[in-house]
């Protein structure tokens, strides 16, 4: 029960983290537009990325959805930190490196968990 309840936690933290980012490139400072076009995207994409990381968000929070959210946050997080690796921007490459581990760990006690339970 202890450990369930640590897993919860621990979705809950990260999905916390995906409505954060995702509100904050819905949401986007003009720095972070020029970011994004510099980055060589179109002037809309902050937004498509806002609402993926909003829908990681709430793929997260249920352990029914859990698997298929960390799965999304990984990518998302993947892409990130592709995008700056690629325009050699190796420092801000860290943050995204992180939380993709995260995303991965909490896939893995996610699929862990349902494997113990049965579930598909």
């Amino acid at each position: 029960m202890k450990r369930d309840m640590l897993r919860q936690i621990f979705a809950w933290l990260l999905s916390a983290f995906f409505v954060l980012g995702g509100s904050l490139n819905v949401f986007a400072t003009p720095e972070l537009v020029a970011d994004y076009e510099r980055w060589g995207y179109p002037g809309w994409f902050h937004y498509v990325t806002g609402l993926l990381e909003w829908a990681a968000a709430v793929l997260l929070v249920p352990s029914s959805t859990r698997l298929l959210g960390s799965g999304l946050a990984a990518v998302i997080m993947a892409a990130a930190a592709g995008t700056v690796l690629a325009q050699g921007e190796y420092a801000h490459a860290l943050s995204p490196a992180v939380v993709l581990m995260l995303a991965g760990l909490n896939g893995w006690l996610t699929w862990r968990a349902q494997e113990k339970a049965g579930q598909p």
